[in-house]
């Protein structure tokens, strides 16, 4: 097994550049899959998510590979089949864009339930929803999920909650639905955005992406493009938060300062100086910091998957702070890794209170998904001693090169192997 050893740092100093937004991404492939042609994509990153997606894509006939520049080309027109294998599916979150994706073209798809980060309940309600209302039926097995539909017909959808993957699927699906679909309280996420900019690239019929209600007329054929993610605003805001953290001064380079606004915001409030171009975003952390009160939201607020690295900032920063996660009330596993670290957090009915200020130790943690990983690594940069993080593979499920990220901002941090004993000799002197 491995683990990440992480080792207090005065401060991270240097510039970073982005790489392509890991959830945009994952819908741009599914939506290379609708294509009557060969689609290329560039700023897909080299994350496990994306190899799983590879993986299944392959399995079902599409012809999928990166060249030497890292351009990913796909050619759909030899998938034969849209059975997916549940256990792929089930190995991370967005395998239910398939449905969406696959529908059109075969009338029948079966999918594993979504895997990926354990938030205790992710549910596809909306989903199925959004596709029973353009005429497909769901039956649900043990281990995976069928959706049939003789023909995908146009249809006006009001979302119950704001959902990005939900608002996805169903632009995915209408693209190529008989008639006109109306998807009312959408997501106005980039990452819809995103794909419906390159669906529209292919042929797509789409208006209104980014603001609540988004307009498709279907149609019959979609073309080949080559088009480009945009960078990822959340590893961006990892970084940053990093440097405020340690008291550093980070760039991040290619990205779109617009979709960091909320935690640009924040960050602002707790006291750090944030400087902006018309592509990077530099973090200046030499000030004092302060404690804050955070609610987290569906774009444009602020990301619930920023709070988990934000925990960490804000157990250095002198007073109470709360930070209320109203999208996944339970995604507080870090909190307990944390707390083993000697955070002050208490965490009740959705809500983290955290008295900072007081040091951080290090001490043996495990990511229990992607952001916590990043949250604990975070940590370690401000705690005294030697942390070791376990469930390195959580962290590589969104982030390329993490160890190797860090390390060019000058922080002590490295990977190395370990057996399950050594990390519970380490636990137990905690």
């Amino acid at each position: 097994m491995r683990r990440i050893v992480v080792n207090r740092t005065p401060s991270l100093h240097g510039a970073i550049t982005v790489p392509g937004s890991k959830n945009s991404s994952l819908a741009l492939l599914a939506a290379a899959c609708l294509a009557d042609e060969p689609v290329v994509l560039h700023g897909i990153p080299r994350i496990s998510d994306i190899e799983i997606f590879f993986r299944i894509a392959a399995d079902i006939g599409a012809v999928i590979h990166r060249d030497e520049n890292d351009a990913v080309y796909i050619d759909p027109r030899n998938i034969h089949s849209a059975s997916i294998d549940p256990i792929n599916a089930g190995a991370f979150r967005t395998a239910y864009y398939f449905a969406g994706a696959l529908l059109a073209k075969f009338g029948k798809v079966s999918v594993g339930y979504p895997g990926g980060d354990d938030f205790v309940s992710r549910p596809i309600d909306q989903h199925v929803k959004a596709l029973e209302a353009m005429g497909a039926s769901f039956a649900n097995y043990t281990d995976y999920y069928e959706v049939e539909a003789s023909e995908l017909r146009g249809a006006d959808i009001y979302f119950d909650t704001i959902t990005s993957g939900g608002t996805i699927n169903a632009m995915l699906a209408a693209s190529r639905a008989r008639g006109r679909t109306i998807l009312r309280n959408a997501a106005r996420d980039p990452e819809v955005v995103d794909t419906a900019n390159m669906l529209i690239q292919m042929g797509a019929r789409i208006r209104g992406a980014g603001t609540d209600m988004i307009r498709i007329e279907g149609v019959p054929y979609l073309v080949g493009c080559q088009y480009t993610a945009i960078p990822d605003r959340l590893i961006a805001g990892s970084f940053l938060i990093a440097a405020g953290a340690t008291g550093g001064v980070v760039t991040v380079k290619d990205v779109i300062p617009e979709h960091l606004d909320s935690c640009l915001a924040k960050l602002s409030e707790i006291g750090l100086q944030v400087e902006t171009s018309e592509s990077t975003v530099t973090v200046i952390g030499d000030g004092k910091l302060k404690a804050t009160r955070v609610r987290t939201g569906m774009y444009p607020g602020f990301p619930t998957d920023l709070q988990q690295p934000l925990t960490a900032l804000l157990t250095q920063a002198s007073g109470r702070s709360l930070i209320a996660d109203r999208v996944y009330p339970k995604r507080f596993h870090h909190a307990a890794q944390l707390s083993r670290m000697g955070a002050n957090i208490e965490v009740r009915s959705g809500v983290a209170t955290i008295k900072g200020g007081a040091p951080l130790r290090g001490a043996a943690v495990h990511a229990s998904d992607v952001r916590a990983g990043i949250c604990l690594l975070i940590a370690g940069l401000v705690a005294d001693g030697t942390t070791t993080i376990a469930g390195v593979q959580h962290i590589e499920r969104g982030y390329e090169n993490i160890v190797s990220s860090f390390q060019a901002l000058g922080a002590s941090v490295c990977e190395e192997t370990f057996t399950s004993e050594d990390w519970l000799e380490a636990a137990g002197k905690e």
